[in-house]
């Protein structure tokens, strides 16, 4: 029923939530979870296991859609090729 009151919430766990921190990816908390927004609005996933994003790039904000992977560290890019030595060709050593 719409205006039916929330269920009696359930005795909390002995065990703390556990919380992991990815450096690269999401935050993954274990739920369920209801997470509050910056405008007060409250939002909750009851999975085992909530992707909380930390980058802000995910459409389904707060939880993570993996939109983290399409970015591009600075310290990620590949480096020029420096070697002289490797774009040379059979034709080239054959005339040595």
């Amino acid at each position: 029923m719409p205006n039916a009151p929330d269920p009696a919430p359930a005795p909390r766990e002995q065990r703390p939530r556990r919380v992991t921190i990815d450096p690269e990816g999401p935050l993954l908390v274990e739920g369920p979870v209801e997470v509050v927004g910056d405008d007060g609005r409250v939002i909750a996933s009851r999975r085992f296991t909530a992707a909380i994003c930390t980058c802000r790039r995910s459409r389904t904000y707060p939880w993570c859609d993996t939109s983290h992977r399409r970015r591009v560290r600075q310290d990620d890019e590949p480096e020029p090729d420096t070697d002289t030595d490797a774009g040379t060709d059979a034709a080239t050593d054959q005339e040595s």
